[in-house]
């Protein structure tokens, strides 16, 4: 199983987004996808068709309690070939709980170890910090997505993220790499242009080719508890999320994702 966590300490950069439609456009190229949804927010469990307040048990008991294994709250979604662990509330709590447990940075990847023949690949919604929870995303992970908003304020934090990144890797997990840093909320304006040309100049290869516009189908598909690319499968969000796959797998380059969707 391969592990990708989508994270980046700033908010509102498209973290959900991304870890939803990658999520849902590597099940399109038949591969078992397991969605882990490690923000109290609950955005990715709403995201894929369910409702955080009406959970029995979540990622917070999965990590907090020894006893309960990740197979026992894991759940069906809304799209075909794509699991989840959910969130809500209730994991705002468990940086405290976590804070004295010895090793508590690789509870993840041991809870992970024992469903990882399940499934082809695993994506991590990782919460708007640099937390024990995001520690964890990054220790059970083979690599890292980086949403970044294409603002002026974009390069603020990203430096300190890729210096965390670069130390998990020292001290825990020398597997981990930065996959690349998507730029999302593109538009045509100048502005736009200018700060991703800063980017690429500043971050070079880091930056991924493709890039997630602003759509009004990326925002309004949360609201229907369904990625983009089952909302509106002819959107150009839907395209953008393929090409993303595309870009960060080369396994999925083989078929089509329309091809590959026919089989589910």
């Amino acid at each position: 199983m391969k592990t990708t966590a989508i994270a980046n300490q700033k908010g509102g950069c498209g973290k959900t987004t991304t870890a939803v439609n990658l999520a849902a456009a590597l099940a399109g190229y038949g591969k078992r996808v397991l969605l882990i949804d490690l923000d109290a927010q609950g955005h990715s469990t709403l995201g894929v068709g369910h409702n955080p307040n009406e959970l029995e048990l979540s990622i917070y008991d999965a990590l907090t309690k020894p006893q309960v294994p990740l197979e026992r709250i894991i759940l069906k979604t809304v799209v075909p070939n794509v699991e989840l662990c959910p969130s809500n509330i209730l994991l705002s709590g468990g940086e405290f709980e976590l804070a004295p447990v010895y090793g508590r940075e690789y509870v993840l990847s041991q809870k992970l170890n024992y469903v990882q023949d399940r499934y082809d690949m695993c994506v991590i919604d990782c919460s708007p910090s640099l937390s024990i929870l995001t520690l964890n995303a990054l220790v059970a992970s083979l690599n890292v997505v980086i949403p970044v908003q294409v603002h002026y304020y974009a390069m603020e934090g990203l430096k300190q993220l890729l210096e965390t990144i670069e130390i998990v890797k020292e001290r825990f997990n020398p597997h981990l790499s930065v996959a690349g840093i998507l730029l999302t909320f593109v538009d045509n304006t100048k502005l736009s242009r200018q700060v991703q040309e800063q980017m690429r100049e500043f971050f070079g290869a880091l930056v991924l080719k493709t890039v997630i516009h602003r759509s009004v189908r990326l925002a309004e598909a949360p609201s229907a508890g369904e990625p983009v690319l089952t909302y509106a499968p002819d959107s150009s969000g839907t395209r953008e999320y393929i090409a993303l796959a595309q870009e960060l797998y080369d396994e999925t380059k083989s078929r089509t994702w329309q091809e590959s969707l026919v089989d589910l």
